[in-house]
């Protein structure tokens, strides 16, 4: 008896695990022509379309997921948020406008309204969509997290005392929005500047989180322990030149917090730059390396049969670029994480400019901790985690910088905010970008903002968040042996 063939989502994964990126594209894409107009399953095809960056497919199984019957409130938001997530707000916005206005009062449409007048630096317009779901539906964790971080609390703030009235109950929701409605109530006190109740919380709920996942120390280390020992000049050099001669990227490298969308948002206000974010399009480029290692930049390196192995790579990362920003602009990447894979970056992108923004580790150790990454960054969620981090971040700057400094413009976060009109040239010039006048109000350009520093870039740059972990040095002292010590 004749077997069945195995389903094409399952022949994909098998040439991504073979480090056939593109055969498994090709896959997904018969999938997607020869399946079925819905159903759940596009879910899963949607998540691996998007881990190997394929966009267009991702959102095209997204729309699927969404037509799915019964329609539902939820399936729409999900495929309005990866709308949102890859710069087609206004298809999600318009398609809400459709709706009958009874439906546009739905809590999850409301927050969801909210949370993109936010990030377009709308914050009036993003308190009244979550206050209207509050009106309604007080039990919403998420939305009270999200309202907290767009303003600013004061002692005796009404909006306080309706939280902690909730946080019993909210205790006993989902650990991940429990843990999110915790760092919201912590954000609150720690604006009144009762930082005890506010510490304790922000524990609270990384405690949750470390329930969750775990960040492995020794892991880190092993892995920055191979990347030293093997990413060398001399190494990179035995490897297939890339035949990459352009490069539509920007690479800004850096911790969170550090200052990397301060650049990004300097950098998106000139005329010749169109977009940026932590687009993570290097990631699905480099799957055919398998484990991002030498080694298998190597294996890679050695079974290509195109001659031009790592311009393809290149290819494969533009192509990327160009399905999420289209156009032909610069485009800034500031992915997390960037530093692991520095040195075949270099390789397949030899005229990409990279920044490295460093700042005080203190104030990123602060602001990390204080974050609530909606990504998974698990060493974020205890100071001594944080500390271990910094230092292999550390060890990987220097290794990249002392083999790597002519590729390299390393900005120090506090030298750009004190003297802006003497960094931003040179942030400029290691760009190949002319000045422009804009470029020194970055503050004034309306664009999406989806990071944690959403306010912050909403501002003219300034000095003033300097030594802000001073103020509570004594909560801080397991970061401090961590990193110092």
């Amino acid at each position: 008896m004749a077997t069945s063939p195995k389903p094409l989502t399952l022949q994909a994964i098998d040439a991504l695990q073979a480090g056939e990126r593109r055969q498994g594209a090709r896959l997904l894409e018969t999938e997607l022509r020869t399946g079925p107009g819905s159903g759940e399953r596009w879910r899963s095809v949607a998540k691996l379309a998007a881990h190997i960056g394929e966009i267009e497919m991702s959102l095209a199984a997204s729309q699927r997921v969404a037509r799915t019957a019964p329609l539902s409130p939820e399936r729409l938001l999900y495929y309005w948020g990866e709308l949102a997530s890859y710069g087609r707000t206004q298809i999600a916005l318009d398609e809400i406008a459709r709706l009958p206005a009874g439906a546009r009062n739905h809590p999850g449409i409301l927050h969801f309204l909210g949370t993109i007048a936010g990030q377009r630096g709308d914050f009036a317009g993003a308190e009244d969509c979550y206050r209207r779901v509050l009106a309604t539906s007080p039990m919403q964790p998420q939305t009270w997290f999200a309202l907290a971080m767009i303003k600013r609390f004061s002692a005796g703030d009404p909006d306080i005392s309706a939280m902690e009235k909730h946080r019993a109950a909210f205790r006993r929701a989902e650990p991940d929005l429990a843990a999110r409605f915790l760092y919201g109530l912590a954000k609150a006190y720690y604006d009144t500047g009762d930082h005890d109740r506010a510490f304790a919380l922000y524990a609270e709920g990384a405690d949750l989180r470390r329930g969750i996942e775990q960040f492995d120390r020794a892991a880190l280390s092993a892995q920055v322990d191979q990347i030293i020992a093997t990413f060398t000049p001399e190494a990179l050099a035995k490897l297939t030149p890339s035949g990459a001669r352009k490069s539509r990227a920007i690479f800004v490298n850096g911790l969170p917090r550090s200052g990397t969308t301060l650049v990004e948002q300097i950098l998106v206000s000139h005329s010749r730059v169109t977009e940026g974010g932590e687009v993570n399009a290097l990631h699905p480029a480099l799957i055919p390396t398998g484990d991002y290692t030498l080694e298998g930049a190597r294996r890679y390196d050695q079974r290509a049969t195109s001659g031009d192995p790592w311009g393809e790579v290149a290819e494969d990362y533009h192509r990327t670029l160009g399905m999420w920003f289209g156009g032909d602009g610069l485009i800034v990447d500031k992915t997390l994480t960037q530093a692991r894979l520095m040195g075949l970056l270099l390789h397949a992108l030899p005229t990409a400019p990279v920044i490295w923004m460093r700042r005080n580790p203190e104030d990123t150790a602060l602001s990390a901790y204080r974050s609530y990454f909606t990504a998974s960054v698990p060493w974020s969620w205890s100071f001594t985690d944080i500390g271990h981090y910094y230092r292999e971040e550390d060890r990987l700057f220097a290794h990249w910088t002392q083999h790597f400094g002519d590729r390299i413009l390393t900005v120090y976060y506090e030298d750009l905010v004190r003297a802006p009109s003497e960094w931003i040239p040179r942030i400029l010039e290691r760009c190949g970008l002319a000045d422009e006048p804009q470029v020194h109000q970055p503050h004034t350009v309306k664009r999406d903002v989806r990071t944690a520093s959403v306010q912050q870039v909403r501002a003219p740059i300034s000095a003033d968040r300097i030594g802000s972990a001073e103020a509570i040095k004594p909560y801080m002292d397991a970061f401090r042996a961590a990193y110092f010590d």
